[in-house]
């Protein structure tokens, strides 16, 4: 008796690989479309962080920033920022319903931080000592006037939030979250951020993820 020939289960959209991903018209529309808009987010954001450094703002009250000595953390900081930035994007690369996934995420969550700075316009808190990163500083920011007014909400905190709900794995999402929480504490411990501003990221990030999962669902769905 011959055995019946089964087809292979379908992959999960999770784990698509790059020829099932590119040969989808969709995946690849929105792939493009999303690499074009973040050239073109990068393109823009020295001029619109310039517009937000000359405008006058307010320092909001914050009492665990008044009870926290200010100290310079840029190193540590941005160590784990890049070495997560580092590692997911290594992850991500080999699933590429994943990584679009994150790409329309990222995008998404500077669409709220646009608009949040926008409405809500501040003035450092007492005591800031400048985050130096040397490639933001450089590429992005630019200019001899440090920006310090770019608040409300710590993109570092969302960046790091939107990682961990980038990955699969329990063991994976852990670390990025723990890593969350230690750049989260970091800039209050530079006083480059409100409480407030570290509290809200995750939400933002949690908002953005979820949306992005919406939009390129035609381009992953099995």
């Amino acid at each position: 008796m011959l055995l019946s020939r089964r087809a292979p289960p379908a992959l999960p959209t999770d784990f698509l690989r790059w020829p099932a991903a590119w040969a989808r018209p969709a995946f690849r529309r929105r792939l493009l479309l999303g690499g074009l808009l973040l050239l073109a987010l990068a393109a823009w954001v020295p001029s619109y962080f310039a517009y937000l450094q000359a405008r006058p703002g307010v320092v909001l009250p914050d009492p665990l920033l008044a009870g926290l000595p200010a100290h310079d953390v840029s190193v540590p900081t941005f160590a784990l920022i890049y070495l997560s930035i580092g590692a997911t994007l290594g992850y991500l690369l080999r699933r590429p319903g994943l990584l679009l996934h994150s790409l329309w995420a990222y995008l998404l969550l500077h669409a709220f931080r646009t608009l949040t700075l926008w409405l809500l316009p501040l003035d450092p808190p007492a005591g800031l000592l400048l985050l130096h990163d040397p490639f933001v500083d450089r590429f992005l920011y630019g200019g001899p006037t440090p920006i310090t007014k770019d608040l409300f909400f710590s993109g570092h905190t969302a960046t790091l939030f939107l990682l961990a709900l980038s990955v699969r794995g329990r063991g994976k999402r852990g670390l990025l979250l723990a890593a969350t929480v230690a750049v989260g504490g970091l800039v209050l411990v530079q006083h480059t951020h409100y409480t407030y501003d570290v509290l809200a990221a995750p939400f933002f990030a949690g908002l953005s993820y979820w949306l992005a999962g919406r939009l390129v669902r035609p381009a992953t769905a099995a």
